[in-house]
């Protein structure tokens, strides 16, 4: 199985089905694996006098807004989710939600969903990450705003609570993230460390992190994408737009295809550019039958369809079978 494609859609369907079926839609037409959307009860989630964060702030219209009131917003009900579920089946592309409260877990579980994707938010969240164990599922970790040490002890929590295969996403969470914030090759430290699949959920603009993850070894890619860049709501400016999810999808594509198995070979398409890019012994000038091959009289030069110059001393001081033109391949 190649690399497993997330187009992370969120929250970027702005609270209609609609929309969201059009992420779908535009998800498939890239080429991704499967759509990632958020499930969630506002008042589940965030008290009501939390504050937005400062990117949530800069996007989305009332700066001084609540966050519960802009979530509020952005919901999905669960009857939409079982719509969108089924829509997906009939594009023939994977569902997946990402729970954020008990009650959504409850719901999401009672769909088919084969694996689970737990957020950066959650990963120090005892009961949840306990909740999602025990549901025996395929699990996708985000890292985000964690130390090694917090990755340790949810890998822990999950292992013993019945969890299934875990893939671990390396993250950077802010929108967008700087790229001298990224640190990719925590990527390599987390799989040395736990002996784990290791993937990267990219909030960097434009394709080139999530592409170099997948040169680094990232078995899975999260990306957020959404129809318009300047539409309003949190995550939008921070997300590819269909174009872009579409040219990201074909260049992972291409980057994989490109790492091979490792083994140091003679590729297919290149052999038969030995004989013009590499060279041969042949004669320097003129050579009768019977004179000695030395380096006045003899040179390399392509084409490479003849005697290898790593056959030079060997050459030397033998005797000439026959007469040699000049640049003609020296035969023995």
């Amino acid at each position: 199985m190649g690399v497993f494609i997330i187009a992370e859609a969120g929250v970027n369907h702005n609270g209609s089905l609609k929309l969201a079926k059009k992420l779908v839609d535009e998800a498939k037409n890239a080429g991704v694996d499967c759509i990632k959307f958020q499930t969630f009860m506002a008042e589940n989630i965030v008290s009501k006098t939390a504050v937005k964060a400062e990117y949530q702030k800069q996007n989305t219209n009332n700066a001084s807004e609540s966050q519960y009131n802009m979530l509020k917003k952005l919901e999905l009900s669960f009857s939409d989710f079982i719509e969108l579920n089924n829509y997906c089946k009939a594009k023939n592309i994977q569902f997946l939600s990402t729970a954020f409260d008990f009650d959504s877990i409850d719901f999401l579980s009672s769909l088919d969903m084969n694996v689970w994707k737990i957020p950066s938010g959650e990963i120090t969240n005892l009961p949840y990450l306990i909740k999602i164990a025990n549901l025996g599922k395929d699990i996708i970790l985000s890292t985000g705003m964690s130390t090694m040490e917090d990755i340790q002890n949810a890998l822990s929590v999950l292992k013993t609570n019945g969890a299934g295969n875990i893939t671990v996403l390396h993250c950077t969470t802010e929108y967008p993230a700087p790229f001298t914030d990224v640190n990719l090759k925590a990527m390599l430290t987390i799989k040395d460390e736990f002996n784990v699949n290791i993937g990267y959920s990219d909030h960097t603009k434009g394709i080139e992190i999530p592409i170099s993850a997948v040169a680094l070894g990232a078995t899975v890619i999260e990306k957020h994408f959404t129809l318009d860049k300047n539409m309003q709501g949190p995550d939008h400016k921070a997300s590819l737009e269909p174009y872009e999810l579409k040219k990201m999808v074909e260049s992972i594509r291409n980057v994989e295809s490109a790492l091979g198995d490792g083994i140091k070979k003679l590729a297919e398409s290149e052999k038969k550019n030995i004989s013009v890019a590499r060279k041969s012994i042949i004669a320097k000038r003129d050579i009768k039958k019977g004179e000695i091959f030395t380096q006045e009289n003899l040179t390399v030069k392509r084409p490479g369809n003849g005697i290898s110059p790593m056959k030079w001393f060997e050459i030397l001081g033998q005797e000439a079978i026959k007469d040699f033109k000049e640049d003609e391949l020296i035969e023995i």
